[in-house]
């Protein structure tokens, strides 16, 4: 992509989702807000490279995962404050939705990728146990805990409980940051230095300006996304899937600038920059989603569907059981790529076809 292009598309989307709010949707606005928002996509991982590459790792992958997670939240907060108690679920499915298509889609995808091109990659060890235990306790008290517990109805937490989680999810991923950014740095960087690392850093004025327009292509593509959701929830209505299938396409438009960057990062043998992408974004999923949204539902009194079925339960299990065993040697090939890919593809097709 051209620096120019670069520069005016995540402004058009920005466009664009304004004309996208004053206008009345048709199959031609729609149409051109899918394209735009596709453009912004590739250009939002552009720019998040120009300061991934300033600032190093992990700070790099850190800044887009943190930027497109509060985007989400603040998506996942407007639908349940417009929707009313018919989106209790959305924060639930969502949240699962991305965890399966980071921890199988993406991981699988870029194992794949990595193994096809240079048929075994290696990645420190150290920052993936850290994030794998991390992301497992998230999971379990976010996910699994509320469909045991008594003291309120259904898969639901009572209010002090909701407390509790939302409290603990946000120490846990607080703490991780902490170590990911300060402690033990040194997890999370690449074994060996690539090729990438030897060129000069950009101009600071680069940098900002580039910051700046990951943010505006950010803003655009979730303000697409939301603008796009009731064709969406239009369209599995008329196909007659599941509404869950609704978390899953808001999970997968939000993650798209994430999981662009981190299969490029793998393609160029960066597996660890990979890691650091999709790991960090599925923990600042839930560390942060799950406060926010806790929150919002003690403030309007709303109640917050929170725990997951026993189908679900039980690929969420086998999901991280694959991941510690796929991420616990340090090396990668593309067996492990087919394996969660397969898993991912049983996530989609359970999913509509429960």
């Amino acid at each position: 992509m051209t620096p120019v292009l670069s520069k005016l598309i995540p402004i058009l989307g920005v466009l664009v989702l304004i004309a996208a709010v004053v206008l009345p949707m048709s199959p031609l606005l729609a149409g051109i807000c899918l394209l735009t928002l596709m453009g912004t996509v590739v250009c939002a991982v552009h720019h998040a490279e120009v300061v991934a590459h300033r600032v190093g790792e992990p700070f790099g992958t850190l800044v887009l995962a943190l930027a497109v997670t509060i985007i989400e939240v603040a998506l996942i907060v407007s639908i349940m404050l417009s929707g009313g108690p018919e989106t209790a679920s959305v924060p639930r499915d969502t949240v699962f939705s991305a965890i399966m298509i980071i921890c199988n889609g993406l991981i699988g995808l870029c194992l794949l990728i990595g193994g096809v091109r240079h048929h075994q990659q290696s990645f420190n060890i150290g920052g993936a146990n850290a994030a794998l235990a991390t992301l497992i306790a998230l999971t379990t008290l976010s996910l699994v805990l509320p469909a045991f517990t008594t003291s309120s109805a259904g898969l639901t937490y009572s209010t002090s409980q909701l407390s509790f989680a939302a409290i603990a999810s946000l120490v846990l991923w607080g703490t991780f940051v902490f170590v990911q950014t300060i402690r033990h740095r040194d997890y999370f960087l690449p074994l060996e230095d690539d090729d990438q690392e030897a060129h000069a850093p950009p101009a600071a004025g680069t940098v900002a300006l580039s910051a700046g327009l990951l943010l505006a292509a950010l803003v655009a593509i979730v303000g697409l996304a939301k603008i796009l959701t009731p064709t969406v929830e239009r369209g599995i209505a008329y196909v007659d899937v599941p509404k869950a299938v609704v978390g899953i396409v808001i999970a997968a438009l939000v993650l798209l600038p994430e999981g662009l960057a981190a299969l490029r990062a793998a393609g160029k043998n960066r597996l660890q920059t990979s890691l650091n992408l999709a790991l960090g974004s599925a923990l600042a999923t839930i560390g942060l989603t799950i406060p926010a949204v806790a929150a919002v539902s003690i403030a309007i009194g709303q109640p917050l569907d929170l725990g997951l079925d026993g189908k679900d339960q039980a690929l969420l299990a086998l999901t991280l059981l694959l991941g510690v065993i796929t991420l616990g040697t340090g090396r990668t090939t593309v067996l492990q790529g087919i394996v969660h890919l397969v898993i991912f593809a049983v996530f989609l097709f359970f999913a509509v076809v429960p």
